[in-house]
Parts: structure tokens; C-alpha cells; sequence
């Protein structure tokens, strides 16, 4: 929808929402209508353009929450764009009419599956203006993690010989093109001929399998003095292979959630993370995307009312880049 129209929409007081009465797979996810969510005074209602689907949503829809768990009817998503349409009594950085894009992990008001949101002020970021407002509403969560591993977690310096681990994934995908515009030489692991000529195309320097390879020597013939970083969105045996072409005084990074973890090594600092937002984080994002002439792969889209097509996606598994939920049209 243009954002023009986006500008002028009325707020109703029902929305249509994707949501579950109980936990499970991907049938439980079904379209309801609910009340839209009340502004407390730190917080803006934003009418939602576009919602990510992630595997932490599958995640929360198969029974795992980050606390305890709000009451049924639960709507799910983490992140998504839109427009503001109301704020909060005690917010200053926004005003009707915003395009925005936002993050919020486990929202008790209800998540980004649904016309409309409210959340924390903190947690929301100016539109970033070299994207789409489809490709706003795939990154704030891949994007805050991909970028913090890169610098926070990793402080990557240019020259450097880093390996992305998983990188044709949502978050890894951005993750490889943060480090390459830190300068560094970057090593991307996909899996499948098709996940190699996509991390090619995103600007990784050299590209291994991680299902069919010997990350070890793969790694080796890449950097012959070893690794000095690994960012990894994936584990297991791949990983621990890839972790044997380290430097000693290497370091490796990686999400909390990536299971098995990664053990620890000596002469390797290992660093568990999680991307987290705030003003200055996305502010510092935005200033990445546009440094980094973001490509922002959309692997799939759906409309909100096909949530479970979505989710039943997400569960095959070798997803290049992002799912999205198209919440208008």
C-alpha cells in the first residue's frame, strides 16, 4: 500500500490478527479478530505494513516463551514496519504519520501478526530510507543481531579473516554483508549449490558447504594462518569442524538460541549474545544499512491470513534470507 494511504488510516477498535489458543505446529496459527491493543504513555500504536516470521516465533508457537507466557489468544511476531498512528502521553521522538519499523521479543500487548502493535517507544527506529517497506519490515530483529555480532560481540576490523556460519539465513545473510563493509575478508558457509551462489552474490569472498564439506579445510585454504573470527547462527558438528581452522587468539560469536553451542576452547574466546534494541541501536543500524547499501533477501511472502503457510515454510527448513507476512497489501 502507499505510504500515503498509510499516513491517513483510521484507527479501528478490532483488527484482524494471526494468533493461537494453544500451543503446536503450524495449523494451531489461525486468523482472528481482536481488540486493537491500548497505549500505555511510553509507547506507540503502529499500523503494521509488514511483519518478519522467524524461527523464534515457531519457537514460541511450539510452547517455549522468554518469561511467562501471556494468556491465549497469543498473537505471535517480533518485528515488522508500519506507520504510527497514536502515541503515548510521555513520547517525544515520534508523531503520527512516522514510517517506522520496530522489534519487540515475547511483547505482552501481542506481537507483529496483526494490523496493528503497540510498544515501547525504545524499541522503534526510523524508517530506513534505502529500503522498501517490505524490506523494513524483514530486519529490525536480523538485522540488530547481525549487526551487534559484527561489531559489538566481535568488533570485526578490516582485513581480517572472518567466517559467517549459516550465512544464507536471515540473519546471516545481513551478517555478511556488515563484516565485508567493516573491511573484512569473509568466509560464508550455506548449504546446497543454490545457498553458495547466494552468499557469492552478497559479496562473500569464498563459499564452503556446510553440509557436504570439510569446513576445516575449507577454512585452511582460505586463511592459511587461521580464522581470526566465526559468527555462528547454526551448530553441531559443521561448526566444531570450522572452529578447528582458528587462530589461537580467535574469537567466536553467536546468538543465544544456536544449539548445540559452540564449547569452549582454549586460546578462543567464545561470546553468547542476544540483539538488542534501543534508540541508539537503531540508530546505529540505520547508519549501517545505508553505509552498507543493504540487500535485504525476502525468501518468501505471504498475506497475514496465510500465517500457517508461513510457519509450515519456515518449518522445511533452507530458507535463503527472510519470510515475510504482507499485513496490508
Amino acid at each position: 500500500m502507499p505510504i500515503a494511504k498509510l499516513r491517513t488510516a483510521a484507527i479501528h477498535a478490532t483488527m484482524r490478527a494471526a494468533a493461537i489458543d494453544r500451543v503446536g505446529g503450524p495449523e494451531v496459527l489461525t486468523l482472528h479478530r481482536l481488540p486493537v491493543p491500548s497505549l500505555s504513555p511510553g509507547e506507540v500504536l503502529i499500523a503494521l505494513h509488514t511483519a518478519g516470521v522467524g524461527g523464534w516465533d515457531a519457537d514460541m508457537r511450539g510452547g517455549w516463551w522468554p518469561g511467562k507466557r501471556p494468556p491465549f489468544p497469543i498473537v505471535l511476531g517480533t518485528d515488522g514496519s508500519g506507520t504510527v498512528v497514536a502515541i503515548g502521553s510521555r513520547v517525544r521522538r515520534f508523531a503520527p504519520g512516522d514510517i517506522v519499523y520496530a522489534y519487540s521479543f515475547g511483547n505482552l500487548k501481542g506481537g507483529f501478526y496483526a494490523e496493528y502493535v503497540a510498544i515501547a517507544a525504545e524499541h522503534v527506529g526510523r524508517f530506513p530510507k534505502i529500503l522498501t517497506l517490505r524490506e523494513a519490515g524483514a530486519i529490525a530483529v536480523t538485522g540488530l543481531t547481525a549487526l551487534q555480532g559484527v561489531d559489538d560481540a566481535l568488533r570485526i576490523k578490516r582485513g581480517e579473516f572472518v567466517a559467517i556460519h549459516g550465512a544464507s539465513g536471515a540473519v546471516g545473510s545481513l551478517a555478511l554483508q556488515f563484516a565485508k563493509m567493516r573491511g573484512a575478508r569473509v568466509l560464508a558457509t550455506a548449504s546446497g549449490s543454490d545457498g553458495m551462489r547466494f552468499v557469492r552474490q552478497l559479496g562473500a569472498d569464498a563459499a564452503a558447504d556446510g553440509r557436504h564439506d570439510d569446513l576445516a579445510q575449507a577454512a585452511m585454504r582460505f586463511a592459511p594462518d587461521g580464522l581470526d573470527a566465526v559468527l555462528a547462527f547454526a551448530g553441531g558438528k559443521p561448526l566444531t569442524r570450522l572452529l578447528d581452522a582458528m587462530r589461537r587468539g580467535g574469537r567466536i560469536a553467536y546468538p543465544n538460541g544456536v544449539e548445540p553451542a559452540p564449547r569452549k576452547r582454549r586460546g578462543i574466546r567464545v561470546l553468547a549474545y542476544d540483539g538488542e534494541a534501543g534508540v541508539r541501536a537503531f540508530e546505529r543500524l540505520g547508519k549501517a544499512i545505508e553505509e552498507a547499501r543493504l540487500k535485504v533477501p525476502i525468501a518468501a511472502s505471504y498475506p497475514l491470513g496465510r500465517a500457517v503457510a508461513a510457519h509450515a515454510r519456515l518449518a522445511k527448513g533452507h530458507v535463503l534470507g527472510k519470510i515475510v507476512l504482507r499485513v496490508q497489501d
